[in-house]
């Protein structure tokens, strides 16, 4: 297989070696600038790492274990999600994965947010 030109055009998923989160150089992308100044984050991206940092701390999950999730999420869901929206969904598959959450656990928040 050869690898694409810098003039190709490549799309997420045109080259098998490279999966839908890594965006690096795909054109599509290139067009959006880049946030580069501090940002204040939200209550929810201050629960959603408070809560990672605990899972590690209590040895429930690894980052290894977060970023591997992040990388499980389907294109579609993942290009929708904000960042710690994925952190959240990835810390949820693998918990509910080692059986420390049950699906309706889960469910039953859900509703109870509704």
């Amino acid at each position: 297989m050869t690898t694409p030109s810098a003039s190709q055009a490549i799309e997420p998923g045109d080259d098998p070696r490279r999966s839908h989160h890594d965006m690096g150089g795909v054109p599509q992308f290139l067009c959006e600038a880049v946030e580069t100044e501090p940002h204040a984050l939200t209550e929810f991206d201050r629960e959603v790492d408070a809560l990672r940092q605990m899972l590690s701390l209590k040895g429930l999950m690894t980052v290894d274990e977060l970023r591997r999730g992040i990388e499980e999420i389907p294109q579609d869901a993942y290009l929708r999600l904000s960042y710690y929206q994925r952190w959240i969904r990835s810390m949820t598959a693998t918990l509910l994965r080692k059986g420390v959450l049950t699906e309706a656990e889960v469910a039953g928040r859900l509703g109870d947010l509704a």
